[in-house]
């Protein structure tokens, strides 16, 4: 029992945790079994959305007035996650149809358009959501119950600790996120994620040193692949938030030509000079779009619509209401390109593609452009 898995950052060994939504979906998991046999469970285990299995031991149980109810201890693995060694609970109960999910003490609620949940529900995001139903539906098969479960998630002293994020910013209200994506927690040390990226970087060049595509994460993978499958030859080094590193390591190992690929929540920030993506350290997003925006005729509610967003994908509809989507990435698309020329000085091609899941590609650089027609030339 247990969950014991690591990562290689540079010469380090970082020991992996697992999500707050992976807590939730196991948590709920123990919680049905104790509801529907009357016995609390020792354990609880999953297949994570990454493909890897999560055992743990299972804290809290109870049943009470046709109500079961655990709780799993979150564990962060040597990422400094705020929700660290916190106890989530799921608490169950039988209903006529249906699995139905919502959050109670310490999850917060989303009180803003534009987030992962719709205003007024629980910001337990969609995987965790899917999580959590998987977990539930498995244990009705196995025991024989063919009717619905309701679940409430809660984490208690999470309304204290969601103060130390970004959450009451967002429009999250009353406590923390549920979240992840891959189930999977993975240590975010910058230097060790700095060094992984110099490796790869070198990996790449030994291979080819006259190209390579740079994105922020696994969205620019995925829209690469989408949207650019004639790229496929071409090596990617994933760079995190540390684009201004990754691009200093770039003209260290030589390379001729460098793409920049990523959603514009991230990339819009070079716009502005940002080179450190990481919302910690600067979140400027609204801010230029509402400077190019006002550059590009929008009137005082424009802008103050566009300041009044939590999200990119807020602020591009704004601007498609306006009509001024299109001139408004013209107008970053330059700037990005100004900054990225002024950071590589010469010494390498250099252009960026930004792109969004609600709109799909949004912009190219003059530089991109250049080197998008010269690569496709090459296949």
């Amino acid at each position: 029992m247990g969950f014991d898995y690591t990562i290689r950052s540079g010469r380090k060994l970082l020991r992996c945790g697992y999500t707050t939504g992976t807590c939730a979906a196991l948590a709920a998991a123990g919680a049905v079994e104790l509801l529907l046999t009357g016995t609390a469970p020792e354990q609880a285990a999953l297949i994570t959305p990454k493909g890897l299995r999560v055992e743990v031991g299972l804290e809290d149980c109870r049943l009470t007035a046709g109500r079961a109810s655990c709780a799993v201890r979150k564990d962060a693995g040597d990422d400094p996650d705020v929700t660290d060694g916190m106890l989530v609970y799921a608490t169950v109960k039988k209903t006529e149809r249906g699995i139905t999910i919502d959050g109670g003490e310490g999850v917060g609620r989303v009180t803003k358009p534009g987030l992962d949940q719709p205003v007024g529900e629980a910001a337990i995001n969609t995987v965790p959501r899917k999580m959590i139903r998987a977990a539930i539906e498995e244990v009705c098969a196995e025991r024989g119950y063919g009717g619905g479960i309701a679940v409430t998630v809660s984490i208690p002293g999470g309304a204290e600790r969601a103060k130390k994020t970004f959450n009451p910013m967002l429009g999250i209200e009353g406590g923390l996120s549920v979240l992840g994506t891959s189930g999977i927690v993975e240590p975010m040390s910058e230097q060790a994620l700095v060094d992984t990226i110099a490796v790869e970087l070198r990996q790449r060049a030994a291979e080819d040193r006259t190209r390579v595509i740079l994105t922020p994460g696994n969205y620019g993978l995925d829209f690469l692949r989408r949207g650019y499958p004639e790229l496929e030859t071409v090596g990617t080094v994933k760079c995190s938030n540390y684009l201004g590193e990754a691009l200093d390591l770039a003209a260290i190992e030589g390379f001729r030509e460098v793409l920049l690929v990523g959603h514009v929540g991230k990339l819009v920030k070079l716009a502005g000079g940002v080179m450190n993506t990481h919302s910690h350290v600067a979140d400027c997003r609204r801010e230029l779009f509402c400077a190019h925006a006002a550059v590009c005729g929008a009137g005082p509610e424009t802008c103050r619509a566009l300041m009044a967003q939590v999200t990119s994908d807020g602020c591009l509809a704004v601007l498609e209401q306006a009509g001024l989507r299109e001139q408004v990435m013209e107008s970053l698309c330059a700037a990005i390109q100004e900054v990225l020329d002024r950071r590589v000085s010469g010494a390498y091609a250099v252009g960026a593609v930004l792109f969004s899941n609600e709109y799909g590609l949004l912009g190219k650089t003059e530089g991109a452009e250049k080197l998008l027609n010269t690569w496709r030339k090459k296949q």
